[in-house]
């Protein structure tokens, strides 16, 4: 039985966007920690329009914020885009709920954890992500001559054989590079990642499978924030609520309380009270108390679930401004999570016990 699970790379159109998006949120509450920010970020080409409510006392120089996410990333001509804002403030009936520590939008965020791998994220997810962040490192080293900003990894794991049987690398690469040249650089990192896993080599390798990647990123597809919602969790293996994270302050319990859902999922794996555990908040918009809290341990739970269910309502304040205590996310660095995912990344808050 096959499992797949698929990453972007921080060059990938989508990415750009998400990190854009998170740069705003992190440059914003280091100013102003009271902040509403919805921000959303589109691009094409060379166009690129930030659109969104954000309601601050903080007006951020976002033409700045652009250009050192392009450059970050790796991406050439910076004089060539143009940023647009469409941006207004908070709708008043959204404030209005937020503001006496409700819950900004109705919706319901999950969390998941499990001890197949040490970030306790599914194998093939982790397997494609540590990939790509090899992929990242080499092209720094090489100052991008080989192989470009933008890629996707892809893994198709046998859970049963406990075998890599499948994995996936899309490249995009210079134009005078051959297929060849892709192909070693890239396999040598499928490679070391199984290796660093003590997984097996052996696997079906898939390296740019139409044989050439040279027109990539924003010029290739258009970007838009929250279109990789999958990759920034859980790679499929868990319900995901629908709600995107990027770009949002944490008021919006779309990001925070999915944040605090993966805690509450990983602490439980941890203290060793199941090896899975999938955990659901659910919200009513200008209501601080989640709705329901709902927890399967896929039979893998130590004691009756009952008992895990309960002290979790013991153990944890669920409401935003609980969670937003708890976790400190007025103070994080969100351009940590805007690309390679949002967990199994030992410094957030959320990862640790």
């Amino acid at each position: 039985m096959l499992f797949s699970s698929e990453q972007v790379s921080n060059g990938h159109p989508d990415k750009i966007c998400d990190q854009i998006s998170d740069a705003i949120v992190t440059d914003i509450l280091s100013h102003d920690k009271k902040a509403r920010i919805a921000a959303e970020v589109c691009i094409k080409d060379y166009d690129i329009i930030i659109l969104g409510e954000i309601t601050s006392t903080y007006i951020p120089d976002y033409q700045k914020l652009v250009m050192d996410v392009l450059r970050k990333i790796g991406l050439k001509e910076l004089e060539n885009y143009k940023v647009q804002e469409l941006i207004s403030a908070q709708s008043p009936d959204i404030a209005m709920g937020v503001d006496h520590d409700g819950a900004g939008d109705q919706g319901m965020m999950f969390g998941y954890a499990t001890k197949e791998s040490e970030e306790m994220l599914p194998l093939p997810y982790v397997l494609s992500t540590r990939a790509l962040q090899k992929l990242r490192s080499f092209n720094l080293s090489n100052d991008f001559a080989i192989l470009k900003p933008d890629a996707k990894a892809q893994v198709s794991f046998d859970y049963k054989e406990h075998r890599i049987d499948t994995f996936l690398i899309s490249s995009q690469h210079s134009e005078s590079v051959s297929l060849k040249e892709v192909r070693a650089v890239i396999e040598k990192i499928m490679q070391e990642t199984a290796e660093e896993m003590s997984l097996n080599t052996d696997f079906h390798v898939l390296v740019n499978p139409t044989g050439r990647f040279v027109l990539g990123s924003s010029f290739a597809d258009s970007g838009l924030t929250g279109r990789k919602i999958i990759a920034d969790t859980y790679g499929g293996a868990a319900h995901h609520g629908g709600g995107a994270f990027s770009g949002k302050d944490p008021s919006k319990v779309d990001r925070s309380a999915a944040y605090m859902a993966r805690k509450v999922a990983r602490d439980i794996v941890s203290s060793g009270r199941a090896d899975r555990c999938e955990v659901q908040l659910a919200y009513a918009i200008g209501v601080a108390e989640p709705v329901s809290l709902y927890l399967d341990c896929f039979g893998t739970e130590k004691e009756p679930a009952g008992n895990i269910w309960r002290s979790v309502l013991d153990s944890y304040d669920l409401t935003p401004k609980g969670i937003i205590t708890r976790l400190d996310l007025l103070n994080v660095d969100y351009n940590l999570v805007s690309s390679y995912g949002h967990f199994g990344k030992p410094e957030l808050p959320w990862e640790k016990l």
